[in-house]
């Protein structure tokens, strides 16, 4: 009797393992994530709210309960080993801030339940791929932002001097000149800027072409450049991954043909 329990429930943690795992299954949960991310939209419309805002909120608190009873299997079926892969840590993160409560000093976090539409990045493998190249790409971009903030710092401390008199509105201290040039960067408005300046400083030219040349497409491209890598490293690495398993996959079952070559040709040798 005590060997009949724990073999019932290892039957049932690897039929449910098959099922969590399924293509249909996951299906399943990405559709119910769109459906939760559609109701978590028309929220933000006080007629839809006034006319549908009951069923809304079934909707949403059947989505929630789905969801926690999707990762109470996880933890069924994976034990300590749910904390294993970094997605479902995720996805028990997203659920837990949408199970907080959202009254008193925690009302912020009913604004933080959208964040369960985010979900479906770990449920689309191609999501999960761009968001894996994106976090493998972190330690070369540190070193670009570094030389981003020192450039950024020399410029705006260079502006200051040069233009806080001219421009007061957008050169007059350093924290102002720091949020002019970071516009600036992103190509927002800047002809205006340095038109305004080079009414007074003909010359403010130099610095404003020379400081776009470095901030936005060098800087800007040396982001792109390792974004890219990281991409072409990540689908290098899970074509290598998958060769592996197709060649694994050959190799049991020349093995398993071996096999029955030689207890075919076993009798006769006899």
């Amino acid at each position: 009797m005590s060997t009949a329990i724990p073999d019932f429930l290892l039957g049932s943690r690897e039929r449910l393992r098959a099922f969590i795992e399924s293509a249909r299954f996951e299906r399943a949960i990405t559709v119910l994530v769109v459906a939760n991310a559609i109701t978590l939209g028309l929220e933000t419309s006080p007629a839809v709210v006034t006319r549908f805002g009951g069923l809304l909120y079934v909707i949403d608190r059947m989505v929630l309960g789905v969801f926690v009873i999707e990762l109470l299997s996880r933890f069924f079926v994976y034990r300590s080993r749910f904390f294993h892969d970094a997605w479902r840590v995720f996805d028990f993160a997203i659920v837990g801030i949408a199970l907080m409560p959202v009254n008193g000093a925690f009302s912020v976090l009913r604004a933080l339940r959208v964040l369960r539409v985010l979900r479906i990045v770990s449920l689309v493998p191609s999501m999960r791929r761009v968001v894996t190249a994106l976090l493998t790409a972190l330690p070369g971009m540190a070193s670009i932002i570094g030389l981003m903030a020192l450039v950024l710092y020399v410029s705006a401390v260079l502006a200051t001097k040069l233009f806080r008199d001219i421009s007061p509105e957008f050169f007059g201290d350093l924290g102002t000149s720091l949020f002019t040039l970071f516009q600036m960067m992103t190509t927002e408005g800047w002809p205006d800027i340095a038109r305004g300046v080079m009414a007074q400083s003909p010359h403010a030219w130099i610095f404003f072409v020379g400081y776009l040349l470095i901030a936005t497409f060098m800087i800007l491209n040396l982001f792109i450049a390792v974004v890219v890598n990281a991409m072409q490293s990540q689908v290098a690495e899970d074509f290598k991954v998958e060769e592996e398993a197709h060649s694994r996959l050959i190799l049991d079952e020349l093995r398993a043909l071996r096999r029955e070559i030689e207890a075919l040709h076993g009798p006769s040798k006899s």
